[in-house]
C-alpha cells in the first residue's frame, strides 16, 4: 500500500496552478504584441503522487502558419505592382502630359497652317505647338527614368533589409538550438522572434520553410536556392548589373566569408514573389517597356516630320529640312569584353522612323581583321528585361546575321537602326555591346531649328497644262519622293539652290515637259535635248508618267533610282499635241501641298507593332491609346487580384490567429479556473498543516 503524502500533493498542485497562472499571465500581457503566439503549460501524470513535471510550449498549426506566409508573399508582391504600376498609369492618364493631346494640338497646328501657309504667325504656333509636344514627350520619359533610379534604391534597400532578416534568422537557429533542451521548456521568446522574421522575409519573397531534424528551421527560395542552412549558416542576396548598369540584377552570393560572397547565382526574378518580386516585376512587365513604346512613337513620329518636311519647299524657297534632331545612341560594353574601353554607337536610319521596333539590341562581334576591326556581326533582339525577343523550337535565341560590317560607314541593322565601332581597332571575336535605341530617345529629341520660315508647306515642283491644250486632262497631283542632293551620280534633279540639275555629265537635265503623241502615247522631254529622251506607248494609265517613262528602254537615267525624285499624274483624257510642263516651284510659296501631307501624317500608319516588319504598322495616336490600355489593364487586374488576395490574407490570418493568437475571453475563465485550483491546491496545504499540527499536540 502507497503512503500519501498531502505535502507533496498539495505543494505540486500549488506550483502547477502557479505555473499555469504565470503562463494565461504572459499570454494577457502580450495580447498585443506583434509575432507573440500563444503558450499553454501541459502537466504530465506523476508516478506517485500529486502533479507530474509541466512544459510550457507555444500552440501553432504549422499548416496555418505556412498558408499565411503564402498568403502574405502575394499580398506583399500585388501591393507592391499595383502601387507601382498605377504611377505609371496615372502618368500617362493625365491630359496635362498626354502625349495624345501633344500630338493633336501640333497637327491641328499644321492643318491652321496650310490654309495660310504664307502666314508667320501661323508657321510660329507650328512651332511652338512642336516644342510641346516635345516637352510632353520628355516630361514623360524623364519621369519613368526617375522611376527607375528610385526603383534602384528601392532594389538596394529592400536586399540590405532581406539580408538583415536572413543573417538573423541563422542567428536566431543557432541561439534556439542552443537553449532547447534546457529544463524550462522550449524558448519560446526565440521561436517567436524566428517566426516574425520568417514571416518579414516572406513578405518581401516566397519561400519554403522547413524544420530540421535538430529543431532549426531551413529556408529556400521557391525555386529551390537556400537561404538559411540546417547549421545556421546562410546565404546572402545581392544586386549586379549587365551593361546597363542601371538594370540591377539579382544574384544569390554562397560561401561567405567575412561578410563577401565567394561565389553567386543569377535569381529567376519572374518567380521571386514578394515585394521584392513585385518590384521586379513592375520594371520588367511594366516600366521598361512603357520607356520603349514612348521612345518608339516619338521617333517615329519625329522621322515621318523630318522626312515629310524634306519633301517639301519652305518660305525661302528651298527644299526642306530636318524639323526634329534624332541624337546618336551609345552602344554600351559588356563587363566581359576583351577592351571595355571600346566604344559603339548607334543612329536611327532617315526616312525608316517607321521600321523602329521598342526591341533593345544584343550586338556580337563574330570576326575582327587584323586590325582588330570588325568584319561580322550578329545581331539578338531583346525585351526590355534582357530576354530574347523570341525563341526557336529548340528554346535557343533567333539571331540576325551574320551582318557584314560597312567599314566605310554605318552598318544598317534591321529595325531602322545603323551602327559604328567608332573605335580604331582592338576589338575582339566574341566582344558584346548593348544598344538600346528607344529606352530614353524621347526625352533627347530637340528642335533641328527655330526658324518657322524652314516649315516647307508648299511643293517644289509643279506641274501645268498648256494653255493650248485641245483634250480635257489636268493635273491630277505632284508626287515628291525624293529631294536628296549631292549624291554621285546624282539620285534627284533637284540642284539644292532652287531649281532642277542637269546630270553631272550635261548630257541630259531633268525632265521638263510631256507631250502626248495621241491618247495612249506620250514622250518626255528635258531641258538640254530637242528630241525626247523617252517615248511610252499604249498607255491606259495617266498616273506617274514618269515612272512609266523609266521603265522604258533607253530612259537615260540610273535604272532603280528615285531619279528625277518627282512624277506627274493627269486625270481626264488627252489629245494629240497636249503639253505639260514641269518646273520648280519658285515663288510658290502659296502652295500648301506639303503642309497637308504633313497633317495627314496625323493619321498614317508610322508605329511598328513588333520587331516582325510583316505585321500592321498603328497610327501615333493608337500607339499612345494601346500603351495607355495596356497599363491601365495591368493596374486595373493588379488591383482586382490584390483584393482578392487581401481577402484570402485576411481568412489565413484568423485561421492562425483562432489557434494560436491570444483570446481575452479564454485567458480570463483560465485565470479564473487557475485561480481556484490554487486556491484548493492552498486549501490542501493548511489541511495538511492542521493534521500535522493535530498529531503533533496528540503526541505531546
Amino acid at each position: 500500500m502507497r503512503n500519501v503524502d498531502l505535502f507533496s500533493i498539495a505543494s505540486s498542485g500549488v506550483n502547477a496552478s502557479n505555473k499555469l497562472l504565470q503562463t494565461t499571465s504572459n499570454n494577457i500581457a502580450n495580447v498585443n504584441t506583434d509575432g507573440y503566439v500563444r503558450e499553454r503549460t501541459v502537466f504530465s501524470n506523476s508516478l506517485l503522487e500529486g502533479v507530474g513535471q509541466g512544459t510550457t510550449e507555444r500552440v501553432i498549426d504549422v499548416f496555418a502558419q505556412n498558408q499565411l506566409r503564402r498568403d502574405t508573399t502575394s499580398v506583399g508582391e500585388l501591393e507592391t505592382f499595383t502601387q507601382k504600376t498605377s504611377m505609371i498609369d496615372n502618368l500617362l492618364a493625365s491630359e496635362a502630359n498626354s502625349i495624345s493631346t501633344g500630338l493633336s494640338k501640333f497637327f491641328a497646328s499644321v492643318q491652321t497652317a496650310a490654309d495660310d501657309p504664307t502666314n508667320l504667325a501661323s508657321r510660329e504656333s507650328v512651332l511652338g505647338e512642336a516644342e510641346a509636344l516635345l516637352r510632353r514627350m520628355g516630361t514623360v520619359s524623364e519621369y519613368m527614368e526617375s522611376i527607375e533610379d528610385e526603383l534602384n534604391l528601392e532594389f538596394d534597400s529592400q536586399v540590405k533589409q532581406a539580408n538583415s532578416l536572413i543573417a538573423n534568422i541563422g542567428e536566431l537557429n543557432k541561439a534556439i538550438l542552443k537553449n532547447q533542451n534546457t529544463a524550462q521548456g522550449e524558448p519560446s521568446g526565440l521561436l517567436n522572434q524566428r517566426d516574425k522574421a520568417i514571416n518579414e522575409l516572406a513578405e518581401m519573397m516566397a519561400i519554403e520553410v522547413r524544420t530540421n531534424a535538430n529543431g532549426t528551421k531551413g529556408v529556400n527560395l521557391s525555386s529551390g536556392e537556400s537561404l538559411v542552412l540546417e547549421n545556421g549558416g546562410f546565404n546572402l542576396l545581392e544586386l549586379t548589373s549587365g551593361p546597363d548598369t542601371t538594370e540591377k540584377q539579382l544574384e544569390l552570393g554562397f560561401n561567405i566569408q567575412n561578410g563577401v560572397p565567394q561565389a553567386s547565382v543569377q535569381i529567376t526574378e519572374d518567380k521571386l514573389g514578394g515585394s521584392l518580386g513585385g518590384l521586379f516585376r513592375f520594371r520588367n512587365e511594366v516600366l521598361g517597356a512603357a520607356q520603349r513604346d514612348v521612345g518608339q512613337m516619338a521617333v517615329a513620329m519625329a522621322d515621318a516630320v523630318n522626312t515629310q518636311n524634306k519633301l517639301g519647299m519652305d518660305l525661302d524657297m528651298q527644299l526642306g529640312g530636318n524639323i526634329f534632331t534624332l541624337s546618336e545612341v551609345p552602344g554600351i560594353g559588356y563587363p566581359d569584353n576583351s577592351d571595355t574601353t571600346l566604344e559603339l554607337s548607334a543612329q536611327f536610319t532617315e526616312g525608316k522612323g517607321n521600321q523602329v521596333t521598342d526591341a533593345d539590341y544584343q550586338i556580337a562581334v563574330n570576326s575582327v581583321d587584323a586590325s582588330g576591326n570588325p568584319v561580322s556581326i550578329t545581331l539578338t533582339m531583346l525585351n526590355s528585361d534582357g530576354t530574347p525577343k523570341s525563341l526557336d523550337s529548340s528554346g535557343n535565341p533567333v539571331t540576325s546575321g551574320p551582318i557584314t560590317v560597312n567599314t566605310a560607314g554605318n552598318t544598317a541593322l534591321p529595325g531602322g537602326i545603323e551602327v559604328s565601332f567608332d573605335s580604331a581597332g582592338g576589338y575582339a571575336a566574341d566582344d558584346l555591346f548593348l544598344v538600346q535605341p528607344t529606352k530614353t530617345i524621347a526625352a533627347d529629341i530637340t528642335l533641328a531649328t527655330n526658324r518657322p520660315e524652314d516649315f516647307a508647306f508648299a511643293a517644289p515642283v509643279r506641274a501645268q497644262a498648256d494653255s493650248s491644250n485641245l483634250g480635257d486632262a489636268t493635273v491630277k497631283s505632284v508626287a515628291i519622293n525624293d529631294t536628296e542632293t549631292g549624291q554621285t551620280p546624282a539620285t534627284t534633279a533637284f540642284d539644292g539652290a532652287g531649281g532642277l540639275t542637269a546630270t553631272p555629265d550635261a548630257v541630259y537635265s531633268a525632265p521638263v515637259q510631256i507631250v502626248f503623241t495621241s491618247a495612249s502615247e506620250f514622250a518626255v522631254y528635258d531641258g538640254i535635248n530637242a528630241a525626247p529622251i523617252a517615248t511610252v506607248t499604249g498607255v491606259t494609265d495617266y498616273n506617274n508618267l514618269l515612272e512609266q517613262a523609266s521603265a522604258t528602254v533607253g530612259w537615260p537615267f540610273p535604272a532603280g533610282s528615285d531619279y528625277p525624285g518627282y512624277d506627274i499624274s493627269l486625270e481626264g483624257l488627252p489629245v494629240a499635241g497636249d503639253s505639260f510642263a514641269i518646273s520648280y516651284n519658285t515663288d510658290g510659296i502659296n502652295d500648301n501641298t506639303n503642309a497637308r501631307k504633313l497633317a495627314e501624317l496625323q493619321q498614317a500608319s508610322l508605329v511598328q507593332l513588333s520587331s516582325n516588319s510583316t505585321n500592321q504598322q498603328r497610327t501615333l495616336h493608337d500607339s499612345f491609346s494601346s500603351l495607355i490600355g495596356r497599363v491601365g489593364e495591368k493596374s486595373a487586374n493588379a488591383e482586382i487580384s490584390l483584393q482578392a488576395a487581401e481577402a484570402m490574407k485576411e481568412q489565413s490570418q484568423n485561421w492562425f490567429e483562432s489557434v494560436s493568437g491570444v483570446s481575452l475571453d479564454e485567458e480570463a475563465a483560465n485565470l479564473i479556473r487557475y485561480q481556484q485550483s490554487y486556491a484548493a491546491a492552498a486549501r490542501i496545504l493548511s489541511t495538511a498543516q492542521e493534521l500535522f499540527d493535530t498529531i503533533l499536540s496528540a503526541a505531546r
